[in-house]
């Protein structure tokens, strides 16, 4: 951005002269499968090549490397988009890209909302990364923050401060003579001033307080913070106009008020409309239950505060109930029941509340892990066929499917801090060499799938049911308990596909699962569609109540099947 926009009143946000917006209105949401990277960490400017087989990338790497800016840049993900898009991805979310203080590589702590970070390029570099994902027919959306500015300013003599009772404390100095930007930012009066939040879990203090160093906008019914949200709505707006971005991730959003988030949401969609895209998405981090979560999904979901009814206009969020279940599940640790639970929930709510279950962006790895002290990818203790089932589980059951970048490569980070988890996906210390193997079996194996949903309307678009299982064929119930058959079945019209596991790590387990008893009469077939070769025909009890299949299958395989001829 130029210097012209150093301030907000002197922003333009009419359409580019002669542009066409990219709109790509064919295809919904649910039909999405999200690769989230971290700017920083998936590739520099070099012209590399993957490490090769049996090879560790940044092997031995310490933890003070990981803490600094890396290198990664938006040119080295654009001169990349083919790895993702042939790993079957549709859409790019990239962490936040302004510039932030100098001592973030993350982007989570942004003092100049009007320009690109330097260390990963310029809007230029944004605006071509956009047009070469449309040109693939690839959707990107930006990690955006709303909630808090970076460390911009200190309270008085650059002490910490902490939350108290609602107390707001006197402001110290701005860290920077021109910056937060623009310039309308620099108003002690905007910012809470209440000091770090304590508890994360305590209202209003985990609306008020700060993250940490990162200094919380006032995001209440004052007129300050009217005053910052048309600022933060106008600033990206005028993102939306310059890049052609399809859509935004709102970080933290449990932390804002809720009027800040209908009015966000409102606008920005309205504004994604004058410029012809209908279908600008929105989904938040939101960490709670479901019944936080039914507040804030829907562009037309309304809820009272005050006799006030709100309108939130998310789209959706994150599905982190399913993130703290699924790999437990997938890795054996627990039984299927929770998971079980988690699904049916989905599956209820996408009854009675269509988006709901289907909107949901669901995950089993991601870049910060709240809550937890040691954290870890899911590949630290997962193996190939684990990871590649987990994937599948995402991939062919309710929600949108969002896969952390690495997971396909097998990375293994853990540790006590966020940076364990957020290794480079080029080596730091051979300029020759990145981590983007197309050969490796885990990218291959979730290629395959990725594939297999694209072509097949059903995992996209069908209901969703989980399968009774038996060991004899004549008991049936849902399995509870741990080195079972898991299996569910996505239903459209006539066409039910089965997706089964076998969640034990050394057993093969034999049994039976049921299936839509009145589109699979007895001796009709299914066929692998992947994790199996051949048929299996559909069997029925006694009665003629109940149909189902005999699986067979060997610690922790994945398989889909069909009871559609295969292409």
């Amino acid at each position: 951005m130029s210097s012209a926009y150093t301030f907000i009143k002197d922003l333009d946000l009419s359409p580019k002269p002669g542009k066409i917006y990219w709109k790509n209105g064919h295809r919904e949401w649910r039909e999405e499968f999200i690769y989230f990277l971290m700017v920083d960490r998936f590739h520099d400017d070099l012209p590399r090549k993957p490490i090769g087989p049996g090879k560790v990338i940044n092997e031995g790497l310490d933890n003070e490397a990981l803490k600094k800016s890396c290198g990664g840049t938006l040119k080295g993900i654009t001169a990349n988009l083919d790895y993702i898009r042939d790993l079957g991805c549709t859409s790019i979310w990239l962490s936040p890209v302004f510039e932030n203080n100098p001592q973030s590589y993350h982007g989570y702590a942004i003092q100049d909302y009007t320009r690109v970070d330097p260390r990963f390029g310029t809007k230029e570099d944004l605006t071509k990364l956009v047009d070469k994902a449309h040109s693939m027919n690839m959707r990107v959306f930006l990690d955006v923050v709303l909630h808090h500015s970076g460390d911009n300013w200190a309270y008085p003599f650059d002490k910490e401060y902490f939350y108290h009772k609602g107390k707001s404390f006197p402001f110290g100095q701005w860290r920077y003579h021109d910056k937060p930007s623009p310039n309308e930012l620099r108003n002690p009066d905007l910012y809470f001033r209440k000091g770090q939040i304590r508890n994360f879990d305590s209202y209003p203090e985990t609306q008020e307080g700060d993250f940490f160093g990162l200094k919380t906008f006032k995001n209440d019914n004052s007129p300050e913070a009217h005053f910052v949200q048309d600022i933060l709505t106008k600033i990206h707006c005028y993102w939306i106009k310059e890049t052609d971005v399809d859509g935004f991730r709102l970080d933290t959003v449990k932390h804002m008020g809720e009027k800040a988030i209908s009015i966000f949401c409102s606008h920005i969609r309205e504004y994604a409309y004058r410029l012809g895209k209908h279908s600008f998405f929105l989904f938040g981090e939101l960490i709670g239950p479901d019944k936080l979560y039914n507040r804030y999904i829907g562009p037309k979901t309304s809820s009272f505060k005050d006799d006030t009814a709100l309108y939130y206009g998310l789209n959706s969020v994150l599905d982190f109930p399913l993130f703290h279940i699924l790999s437990q599940v997938i890795l054996g640790k627990i039984t299927p029941k929770r998971l079980i639970e988690r699904y049916e929930s989905l599956r209820k709510n996408a009854l009675t509340r269509g988006e709901y279950g289907e909107f949901l962006v669901t995950f089993i790895d991601n870049h910060d892990q709240v809550g937890q002290f040691f954290k870890s990818r899911f590949g630290y203790e997962a193996s190939p066929s684990q990871i590649i089932a987990g994937m599948g589980f995402l991939l062919c059951a309710l929600g949108a499917p969002c896969i952390y970048y690495g997971t396909e490569q097998g990375f293994k980070g853990h540790g006590s801090g966020d940076w364990n988890i957020r290794e480079p996906m080029f080596d730091l210390t051979d300029p020759e060499h990145n981590a983007l193997d197309k050969n490796n079996p885990i990218y291959q194996g979730i290629a395959s799938l990725a594939k297999i949903r694209n072509e097949n309307a059903v995992l996209k678009f069908g209901r969703m049911y989980m399968r009774k299982y038996s060991k004899d064929g004549i008991n049936f119930q849902l399995p509870l308990h741990i080195n079972c058959l898991l299996a569910f079945s996505r239903v459209l019209y006539d066409e039910e596909m089965v997706i089964a596991y076998n969640t034990s790590t050394n057993l093969e387990i034999e049994g039976y699962i049921t299936v839509q008893r009145e589109i699979n009469p007895e001796g009709s077939v299914f066929r692998f569609v992947f994790g199996g070769k051949g048929k299996i025909h559909v069997l029925k009890d006694e009665k003629d109540s109940r149909h189902f299949l005999k699986l067979r299958l060997a610690p922790t395989q994945f398989v889909i099947l069909s009871n559609q001829p295969v292409n």
